[in-house]
């Protein structure tokens, strides 16, 4: 059974959106504003999906 990743990293975003990697930590840095998050902390894969409305199950291929 193959593992998988809980915590979403910008080049996971790189690759789903073909944006630069600066995009994309942005991208993070404003889901852990929405979720109050401090900057140290992770972003899960299902805040990211609630967070860009991009469904969980078409995001897992890209992790």
């Amino acid at each position: 059974m193959q593992k998988k990743r809980c915590v979403i990293y910008p080049k996971d975003i790189q690759r789903m959106t073909d944006r630069s990697e600066r995009y994309a930590q942005s991208l993070l840095q404003k889901t852990r504003i929405f979720f109050k998050k401090k900057s140290h902390q992770f972003i899960t894969v299902r805040e990211f999906s609630e967070f860009s409305g991009i469904p969980i199950d078409e995001i897992e291929p890209y992790l």
